[in-house]
């Protein structure tokens, strides 16, 4: 029974986590997004999820800055997070996430939204009792102006 209410709470807190990237993304929280990766942690960006070659690899958290930060040249987001799934092994688990991310832009045109379909394949990592990111692959599925 306890292994169930530790898996239990294991996994809680891992879709919190994935929650809170979106919470710090859409509220301009660079540096409390950043707080959510490993130091060493691997990210990578595929504007085209068929595509073998990334567009963008971060290997630290420090250099996640002007990434989270680029977010600012949009009037507003919103990432809505739909199914999720996780494989635990012990303090190690692997996932996937689907996300609607909604960018919008206003100019003198008038209001541009940008909605992107993203999965994102990630490796969490518990330390010192904290589930984050040890990597995230952020793939982005197709593209959508409004």
């Amino acid at each position: 029974m306890e292994q169930f209410i530790q898996e239990t709470r294991d996994r809680l807190a891992i879709r919190e986590l994935v929650d809170q990237y979106a919470y710090c993304a859409d509220t301009r929280d660079a540096k409390g997004q950043m707080s959510l990766f490993t130091v060493d942690t691997n990210f990578v960006v595929y504007m085209d999820s068929k595509s073998d070659t990334p567009g963008q690899i971060i290997n630290n958290r420090a250099d996640l800055l002007p990434v989270f930060e680029n977010l600012n040249t949009y009037n507003s987001t919103m990432h809505f997070n739909g199914q999720s799934t996780v494989k635990l092994e012990d303090d190690r688990a692997t996932g996937i996430t689907y996300c609607f991310a909604h960018h919008l832009t206003i100019d003198e045109q008038g209001q541009h939204l940008m909605v992107a379909t993203i999965r994102y394949h990630d490796v969490f990592v518990k330390q010192e009792g904290k589930w984050l990111f040890a990597e995230r692959k952020l793939l982005v599925d197709w593209i959508e102006n409004r």
